[in-house]
């Protein structure tokens, strides 16, 4: 009986300790990484951190990503993001945005740089709840790194929302405008050239922003527009299919559709 209560014992102490002292685990953790000027944006196992009570930006990112993927506590996510922009926030001058070799010193940076993967997270939960909010956390993404692919295509499905949402004709058109400059901007980082034609074959890149975009054209009565951007959908799609492939026959016969249409 001793013998398996002195270990017993000795855990609940060590879970004491770790509460009084959030932080002393993570100093002989190999889980946990050592400190780098720039974060680690990646997701790490929650439990092999060994945090009792998150004690910087980082850790509340980290528990931020464990509640959203492993529990699905979203609201529990969005509250430890938000914790995490308190103290790595370029309004309050807790972060900033590196765009150059910081020196000799590399592992000193004060303040500390921005974290893109938080205002992504964040971002991406509050797109429905509070669009505006989103679209500046996706802003933040691009400022910290303007060439990051996704996120422009982020602010454009925003602008959708947005439009979805408008009161007043003049609102849903800029709103849809709004959208398609940033789908046009997601387009333009991956430009088709004459060496990525040789280099892989395709003819047209982006797939889901091409869809996003003939969406929006059509929305707007532009058929012309729209039938020009799932041809567009369709080439990036021949070498490499689509996450929802019922989206190709479905291009297909849009594109006749709307080709008929333009014509009337």
């Amino acid at each position: 009986m001793r013998s398996t209560s002195i270990p017993i014992l000795l855990s609940i102490a060590a879970v004491a300790c770790f509460a009084q002292n959030p932080g002393l685990f993570q100093q002989t953790n190999p889980n946990y990484p050592v400190r780098n000027p720039f974060y680690f944006e990646g997701k790490v196992t929650w439990e092999k951190l060994g945090i009792s009570t998150p004690s910087n930006a980082w850790e509340f990112v980290q528990r931020g990503i464990h509640r959203q993927d492993d529990l699905e506590d979203m609201d529990g996510a969005k509250a430890d993001y938000a914790k995490a922009l308190e103290l790595n926030s370029l309004q309050n001058g807790t972060c900033q945005i590196v765009k150059s070799p910081p020196g000799a010193d590399f592992g000193k940076l004060d303040p500390a740089p921005c974290m893109f993967t938080v205002r992504l997270r964040l971002g991406y939960l509050l797109m429905k709840q509070d669009p505006a909010e989103a679209a500046r956390l996706f802003q933040e993404v691009l400022q910290i790194d303007a060439l990051r692919l996704g996120v422009n295509q982020l602010v454009g499905e925003t602008w959708v929302i947005r439009a979805e949402a408008a009161g007043n004709d003049d609102d849903l058109k800029t709103a849809y405008m709004n959208a398609i400059a940033a789908f046009q901007r997601e387009l333009a980082l991956s430009p088709v050239t004459p060496f990525t034609r040789a280099l892989t074959g395709d003819e047209a890149n982006n797939a889901h922003t091409h869809w996003a975009l003939a969406d929006v054209y059509e929305r707007l009565g532009r058929n012309t527009d729209a039938a020009g951007e799932l041809e567009d959908y369709l080439k990036a799609t021949q070498w490499h299919s689509d996450t929802y492939p019922w989206r190709i026959p479905l291009a297909r016969k849009k594109i006749e559709q709307l080709r008929s249409a333009a014509s009337e």
